[in-house]
């Protein structure tokens, strides 16, 4: 094949070895526009993981790397007066410049051509190539050739950052953080050679902006950066080596790269150009070399050039999305560093440790057991406000709301069963939800439970809204008290424009075929193309509604619940008043985001004042709607602090449900970062809902301080059992176990601990 590469960097250079090595016979040239030995970035960083993988690729490129290679385990995080260590993370540096000249020797050694400062602007001189690779960077003119094909999606980020260096030796990988009067600065810094480290500040553009670093010159920036971290620098200077760039142009923001399509004709993306990851998770290089081995690969493994493209794109999307996800998560962490700054030193550091999800809590028991296990201690005596001589996994702490205090952190989060006879729950409620009871949950909530028959989503959902209801849920609630720890608790909701349905297995959100009910919204718009168009509510159906609610709570207490749970999101009824979707009323109850709440917290107002004062209440959210002019974070975060304001106890921090046009962007525990927002930035508690399937979520979530208490769904559809098979596999013996189970906990312990001895992981 002739093969035209466009862009000299790692990605580029290392695509070229791969094809050479698996066929010397073909043509391959890197044009790179950059002089040879010229480079803007300084240290780039490595896995111990991400090493092995080059050593497979090239052994001969990987033992050069290895040879110049800087290498630490530990991560000082310096906040608040102290400095918080934690070890066997397994990194690597190397110089940009020393990883670019000893690729692009390989290259030639094996047959490829370099064209060093050449600017490519069109394709034209590569008419006759039978692959051209856009290898050209974040700001790729390939990409942008074609972009009508590619479809980039590139979004600026908020921080400024600057990327430096600096004689000073960081001998592990550093973070400085640092208030100012214009806000807060961190750096994150890490050694790349013998006498060399990377030095990047960074910092909300808002504070970037009255700091006035936008009117200084680059010289001036860089000074106003080395009296900033003086402290740090021990005397040494930071020096950049971006001298294309003039004044406050050397700062930038980092824009995330996603394009829909990889490949067009005989033109394929490769590395920043098709996506790119946050310099904070210290991947982009990796992504770049790692999809260059996977290119080479789809290439000699496909006899015809188009599936091969596809196949590449199709095996790199999965990885390059997970990463991204990552980099979001870790990105949106340093982007909200002033969020997080009244947290304790120690929580602080771990939150910073953890906040990709990449380093989970047991893999950082793996990695530096003797630092988490004092921050298990430590943890824990705040949670139970006196001092823990012993390691006690977060998630078995106890949390109290009012009166009411749970045994851990787990909760069976409430799920529609359509299994309801005139809103009357059956035996099969009393075994689902006793099970979750028995299954060592500290508290397990009811599926929506609907005010009035009209209120209901289907006619197989649960109600509170007469006797036999009550006495229904009363069997249940007595139950759970007696056979269990657990604590119970009501969510109450009405369906809103999302009712009269069919159950949920026969046709989700599809009206019923015959005997539909009247439904009711804020403004007459039906949810999707075959729905219902709901009645538009008067000020009149408001009341009435709202008196359902009441009575429906003073039947939650009779019934001896030991908490409620105001559903406001997903669309249903008073979620339907907060979006600006759902609603476009010209009352006082629309417009506005204080009007939208108007009708929500009067009907909170109103149960509030007839629920026992020693019990709690939350309200569950569609944190975003996922849907541009919807819901966003910064509207929840006002919303909590109203809810906080009005007596709320805890927001259930979920998302979307509400319009059929939502574009989710799911991943494990998608939805922590927004209870994570609302939590710090509110000063509530709130209880993170979302793809939580594994005791590590949970205990990472509740460590670094997320979520107060993490709601499973699924997993306790397939596993009853799965708070004490956590506690087994953990190791933690202490799980309020049923009398009657005990000799399946003997055994259950018993094997989970061979599993953990024999790092078989957990059964």
């Amino acid at each position: 094949m002739k093969v035209a590469i466009i862009g000299g960097g790692p990605g580029g250079l290392y695509f070229a070895i791969q094809m050479m090595k698996q066929n010397p016979s073909h043509d391959v040239t890197v044009i790179d526009r950059n002089p040879r030995g010229s480079t803007y970035g300084w240290g780039v960083v490595f896995s111990d993981t991400t090493m092995d993988n080059y050593r497979t690729a090239d052994d001969k490129t990987y033992r050069q790397i290895t040879e110049k290679l800087a290498h630490w385990d530990d991560i000082h995080v310096h906040f608040g007066n102290k400095v918080i260590k934690s070890g066997g993370h397994g990194f690597s540096g190397i110089s940009r410049q020393v990883l670019l000249e000893i690729l692009a020797r390989r290259a030639q050694e094996l047959g490829a051509k370099i064209e060093f400062g050449v600017q490519v602007d069109d394709l034209g001189a590569f008419a006759d190539a039978d692959l051209v690779v856009g290898a050209d960077g974040i700001n790729s003119t390939v990409r942008g050739l074609y972009q009508n094909h590619f479809r980039p999606d590139i979004d600026a980020r908020h921080c400024k950052f600057i990327w430096l260096g600096t004689h000073k030796v960081f001998d592990a990988f550093t973070f400085l953080f640092k208030k100012t009067e214009h806000g807060w600065f961190q750096v994150h810094c890490y050694r790349f050679d013998e006498d060399l480290s990377t030095f990047i500040v960074e910092c909300p553009e808002e504070t970037w902006r009255a700091a006035g670093l936008h009117e200084m010159e680059k010289e001036e920036g860089i000074a106003f950066c080395e009296n900033l971290f003086a402290e740090y620098l021990d005397g040494n200077r930071l020096m950049t080596n971006a001298d294309h760039l003039r004044g406050s142009a050397v700062w930038l923001n980092f824009p995330r790269v996603s394009c829909e399509k990889w490949h067009h004709k005989n033109i394929v993306l490769l590395g920043d150009a098709a996506a790119t990851a946050h310099f904070s998770v210290g991947s982009g290089t990796k992504l770049a070399m790692e999809s260059a081995i996977a290119l080479a690969r789809a290439i000699h493994g496909h006899e015809e050039l188009e599936p091969a493209l596809e196949g590449y794109q199709e095996e790199r999307r999965i990885e390059v999305l997970r990463l991204q996800s990552a980099a979001r998560n870790s990105t949106e962490w340093f982007e909200q560093v002033g969020l997080k700054v009244n947290l304790e030193p120690e929580q602080f550091a771990y939150s910073l440790i953890t906040r990709s999800q990449r380093v989970s809590h047991e893999n950082l028991r793996l990695r530096d057991k003797e630092y988490l296990e004092n921050y298990e201690k430590w943890f824990a005596a705040q949670a139970t406000g006196g001092s823990c001589d012993s390691a006690v996994p977060p998630m078995f702490l106890p949390f109290r709301l009012r009166g009411m205090a749970v045994m851990n952190r787990v909760v069976c989060s409430p799920m529609a069963m359509y299994s309801a006879v005139d809103g009357t729950v059956t035996d099969f409620h009393l075994v689902h939800t006793g099970s979750r009871a028995l299954g060592g949950a500290g508290l397990v909530f009811t599926e929506m439970t609907c005010v009035s028959p009209d209120a209901r989503i289907s006619p197989g959902c649960a109600g509170i809204y007469s006797d036999e209801n009550t006495r229904a849920w009363k069997r249940v609630v007595d139950f759970v008290h007696e056979n269990s720890a657990a604590k119970i608790g009501m969510q109450l909701g009405h369906s809103g424009r999302k009712g009269s349905t069919k159950l949920g297995w026969e046709g989700m959100d599809e009206p019923l075929p015959e005997g539909n009910w009247p439904i009711y919204a804020p403004s007459a718009i039906p949810y999707g193309p075959v729905s219902q168009t709901p009645i538009e509510m008067t000020v009149e159906d408001m009341a009435r509604v709202r008196d359902d609610f009441v009575a429906a709570t003073e039947r939650a207490n009779e019934a001896a619940f030991d908490m409620l749970e105001l559903h406001c999101a997903h669309g249903y009824l008073l979620s339907g008043f907060i979006s600006p979707i759902t609603n476009v009323r010209t009352d006082e109850y629309g417009g506005s985001l204080e009007n939208r709440m108007r009708f929500p917290l009067e009907v909170f107002g109103a149960i509030r004042r007839v629920w026992p004062e020693d019990k709690p209440i939350s309200v569950r959210i569609s944190a975003t709607d996922w849907v541009d002019g919807g819901i966003t974070i910064d509207d929840s975060v006002e919303i909590a602090r109203m809810l906080n304001e009005h007596g709320v106890d805890a927001v259930d921090v979920s998302t979307g449900q509400v319009s059929p046009d939502q574009k989710p962007v799911y991943g494990r525990m998608y939805q922590v970062p927004f209870s994570e927002r609302i939590r710090i930035g509110v000063g509530i508690a709130t209880m993170a809902v979302g793809n939580i399937y594994e005791p590590d979520h949970v205990n990472s979530i509740v460590a670094a301080g997320r979520a107060d208490l993490c709601l499973l769904a699924r997993p306790h559809l397939w596993d009853p059992m799965w708070t004490l098979r956590a506690a087994a596999q953990l190791g933690y013996e202490n799980g309020k176990w049923p009398d009657q189970y005990l000799a399946g906990k003997q055994q259950l312990e018993i094997l989970s601990r061979r599993a953990r001895e024999a790092q078989l992981g957990p059964i």
